[in-house]
C-alpha cells in the first residue's frame, strides 16, 4: 500500500475516506497540521512539530490537538496497517463541527477534528530552478503568520506561478521587505561558511528544520535581501526534503537534513 488514512475511527485510503461537509476546517481552513517525516518506523523531530501544533491550535482558539501518546500508538497502527516504515505523515485538527453557516461559534461548542494520512515518502536533494513570485507575499504582520494552517491557498498559487513559468518553485518576499521563504519550505542561504534565514518577523514559517538549525547553532537570523547572490549556496529545506536551488548548495543539502535530524533526536 503506498498511502493509509484514518477519520473518524476509520481506516481507509486517503481518496475514499470523506469529512464532514459542516467541519470548520473544511468550511473556513480553521484547523492546523503537521507534515513529518517517517524514517525506519520512527516519526522524525516529533516533539518538535508536536510543540508548534499545540501552539498554532491555542493560537487560532481550537481545543487541544491529542496528545503524545494517544499519537504514538495511532502511529504504530498506521504503520502496521500500511507497511509504510517510510514516509509522510499529515496530522490534521480542526475546530470540528459547530456554528452552523457562518463564522459565529458559541464557546465550547466545537470539540476538534483529527484526521491523518500516511504516504511512502523518501527524503529528496534534487536542484530546483527558483523565481521571485510576484503574485504572493508573505505578511510580516498576520497575527497567524507563524501557524501552519489549512489556509495554503497563496502558497498553491506560488508553486503554480512558477511552474506555469517554466520553474519548480518559487520563492516569496516579505511583506517587509527582503526574501522570506519558499512556498513550502524554509530558505537557508550560505554566507562567508555560516548558513542564514530569514528571521520570523519577516512572516517566515518557524519551519521544524529551521529551528534545529538555530538551536543548534548552525544557522542564524538575518535579512537576506531581495534577491539571491548568483552562485552561492542556497536551499529550500522542510521537514520531508532539503532542496539546493543553486548548484554550490548540492554536496552540502543531504549532510545539512541529516545532520539536524540526528542532532534533534531525544538525546543527541
Amino acid at each position: 500500500m503506498q498511502a493509509i488514512a484514518w477519520i473518524n475511527n476509520q481506516w481507509g485510503d486517503p481518496q475514499n475516506l470523506g469529512i464532514c461537509l459542516s467541519d470548520r476546517g473544511l468550511r473556513l481552513a480553521e484547523g492546523v497540521f503537521e507534515t513529518l517525516l517517517i524514517q525506519a518506523g520512527t516519526a522524525q523531530l516529533l516533539d518538535q512539530h508536536l510543540e508548534r501544533w499545540r501552539r498554532g491550535a491555542q493560537t487560532i482558539g481550537l481545543p487541544q490537538p491529542p496528545d503524545r501518546a494517544w499519537l504514538t500508538n495511532w502511529l504504530a497502527e498506521a504503520i502496521k496497517r500500511s507497511g509504510i516504515v517510510a514516509g509522510a505523515l499529515r496530522l490534521n485538527w480542526s475546530q470540528g463541527d459547530g456554528g452552523g453557516r457562518g463564522l459565529g461559534l458559541t464557546e465550547g461548542e466545537a470539540t476538534g477534528r483529527f484526521w491523518a494520512t500516511l504516504h511512502a515518502h523518501e527524503p529528496r536533494f534534487q536542484l530546483q530552478s527558483t523565481m521571485v513570485s510576484t503574485r504572493v507575499q508573505r505578511w510580516a504582520d498576520s497575527s497567524l503568520r507563524h501557524c501552519k494552517t489549512f489556509a495554503y491557498g497563496e502558497m498553491a498559487l506560488a508553486k503554480r506561478e512558477a511552474n506555469q513559468a517554466g520553474y519548480h518553485d518559487a520563492l516569496l518576499l516579505s511583506s517587509a521587505g527582503g526574501l522570506c521563504c519558499g512556498s513550502s519550505a524554509n530558505l537557508l542561504v550560505q554566507r562567508e561558511g555560516r548558513w542564514l534565514t530569514p528571521p520570523l518577523a519577516s512572516g517566515c514559517l518557524p519551519g521544524v528544520m529551521r529551528g534545529e538549525a538555530i538551536n543548534q547553532g548552525l544557522a542564524i537570523e538575518t535579512a537576506l535581501g531581495d534577491a539571491l547572490t548568483p552562485g552561492e549556496p542556497a536551499l529550500l529545506i522542510n521537514s520531508l526534503d532539503c532542496k539546493p536551488i543553486t548548484a554550490a548548495a548540492l554536496p552540502l543539502a543531504k549532510p545539512l537534513f541529516e545532520t539536524l535530524l540526528q542532532l534533534g533526536r531525544p538525546g543527541a
